[in-house]
């Protein structure tokens, strides 16, 4: 079983969204004994100039502003320190992920905090925990030349330290949502609680 679970939802439908509804299953599946939950459509803002500033300034040295610029980032940080599992539902748009998953990467992947500098390139430091992706696509199949999502985002979350990634794919819904929908729950009856 696993301890804590970072569910993360991205679809801007929150209504008849198959993404939200396979991350609640995943979820389901995994029964976790504690649940992170994080809705992206409830707004992640987008990287600024003090926040870069902030992010590389030493932590004893930060201003007042520059404090308050990190604090929702240094939460979303502690959310995926604290989970064993993240379940991310990744809504397939235009080829890519939703822009507020963008932001949410933005916020998280901090040098320093997930992931350090080396003599022999970066270093992920969130070793040891696992991603289950739940991609929803309109038209693209998933791990086609079209699909930036997955490949992308199987990247960023090896940058942190996450490589144990597992993909559940409701991909091609605009033409095969029954057949796709079947397979994608079989997909979840299968992963390892």
């Amino acid at each position: 079983m696993t301890q804590t679970v970072l569910h993360i939802d991205t679809s801007a439908r929150h209504t008849g969204s198959f993404s939200r509804d396979l991350t609640q299953a995943v979820v389901d599946r995994l029964a976790p004994e504690t649940v992170i939950t994080r809705d992206l459509t409830d707004t992640i803002p987008l990287i600024t100039e003090t926040w870069i500033g902030a992010s590389f300034t030493p932590v004893d040295e930060r201003t007042a502003e520059q404090k308050e610029a990190l604090a929702l980032s240094d939460k979303l940080v502690a959310e995926v320190q604290a989970a064993d599992t993240l379940v991310i539902g990744v809504a397939m748009y235009n080829f890519s992920i939703p822009a507020a998953l963008k932001a949410w990467i933005d916020q998280i992947a901090r040098a320093g905090v997930t992931f350090k500098y080396t003599e022999n390139g970066p270093e992920g430091l969130l070793k040891g925990k696992r991603a289950v992706l739940v991609v929803a696509s309109g038209g693209v199949p998933v791990g086609s030349d079209y699909d930036y999502a997955t490949g992308y985002m199987r990247h960023v979350l090896g940058f942190i330290g996450i490589t144990d990634v597992d993909i559940v794919a409701a991909e091609q819904l605009n033409s095969k949502a029954d057949e796709s929908v079947k397979t994608a729950n079989e997909a979840v009856a299968k992963l390892a609680a």
